[in-house]
């Protein structure tokens, strides 16, 4: 069963991905980045955050309307997201139903700010399949690297940020 996204003003549906786009970069490609990231940040004393951004339901949209909804719903939100951010942050799939966020040069509190911007774009997103609407429930989380942090550890306190109950913010759209 095909779906549709929106996300807001933009009409993906009249306007899609041409066929193969490269929207994010692969589990493997987004941790190298990352440890390069660490690298750079480390030698020029720099900040880095990296955000998150769980989608729940992935899951159960998969179940109830098979895995190309699901990949368009990661291809449109990580689209959404690419529309909030620099040219050289970096969106990546750590793991299903995952789009992390590489923020080089952002402290917390500059990275919370791409955060709710973010959250902003996602919450128009709105997600239809077999002629109705479903929901899309989207956890974010952030975390600010710190020197003693190597790449798999700060995804680690991103997720633990996207899982807490007083984290960034969950939204339902």
């Amino acid at each position: 069963m095909m779906g549709h996204m929106r996300p807001g003003n933009l009409d993906l549906r009249a306007d899609p991905l041409p066929a193969g786009a490269i929207v994010c970069l692969s589990a493997e490609a987004f941790a190298e980045r990352m440890e390069e990231e660490i690298n750079r940040a480390g030698r020029h004393g720099t900040p880095l955050s990296c955000l998150l951004v769980v989608i729940e339901n992935l899951d159960e949209l998969t179940r109830a309307h098979g895995g190309e909804l699901s990949e368009q719903t990661l291809v449109y939100v990580s689209e959404a997201l690419r529309h909030e951010l620099r040219r050289f942050d970096r969106v990546g799939r750590p793991s299903e139903g995952e789009l992390a966020v590489l923020l080089p040069g952002a402290d917390g509190p500059r990275g919370e700010i791409v955060a709710r911007r973010a959250l902003q774009r996602l919450r128009a997103i709105k997600v239809e399949a077999g002629g109705e609407r479903r929901p899309l429930r989207v956890s974010v989380g952030l975390a600010a690297w710190r020197e003693d942090v190597g790449g798999e550890e700060l995804l680690a306190q991103t997720r633990a940020a996207a899982r807490r109950e007083n984290g960034l913010e969950t939204i339902e759209t």
